[in-house]
């Protein structure tokens, strides 16, 4: 059995890897390059709020742990299906542009948009730290197409 690349909670560790792959840790599964069949990783740093993978990689080889595995929808930027309240007295309006990112245990993380005003560039940025967001919200979350664009290069 293979399943579709992209992000997964582990709801179990692995059987041959217990100590490397937890129950509750956020995994990426991938496709070998040399045709070598499914593999399995867990997180080594975050840039920007958005994971890159680490080592090892453990092959996926046990169709009864793959089962236990819960599909996360990919990083990247949303908008809210409704207002968000957020704290005491912050709400987050329904529509902002969110960017999604996971903790060490696979939970949903967002973080606003927001426009500085005074700067000289017409852009949005993102916070550090984000709020933590049960899964009820995570799947209800509406992708937002913004494209990743390259500086200039210099001639």
């Amino acid at each position: 059995m293979t399943i579709p690349a992209g992000l997964y909670r582990t709801t179990q560790a692995h059987p041959f890897d217990p100590e490397s792959i937890p129950s509750n840790a956020l995994v990426y599964v991938g496709d070998a390059r040399n045709g070598g069949g499914q593999f399995v990783v867990r997180p080594g740093r975050n840039v920007h709020n958005r994971w890159y993978w680490g080592e090892p990689l453990t092959p996926l080889t046990d169709p009864v742990w793959e089962r236990t595995l819960k599909r996360l929808p990919p990083e990247g930027f949303y908008t809210l299906p409704g207002d968000l309240q957020v704290g005491e007295s912050g709400v987050w309006r329904q529509n902002a542009i969110v960017q999604l990112g996971f903790n060490p245990q696979g939970e949903g993380i967002l973080f606003v948009g927001e426009r500085h005003e005074g700067l000289e560039v017409n852009a949005l940025f993102f916070a550090e730290r984000g709020v933590m967001i049960p899964d009820e919200l995570l799947f209800r979350l509406v992708w937002a197409p913004i494209l990743p664009v390259s500086p200039p290069q210099n001639a």
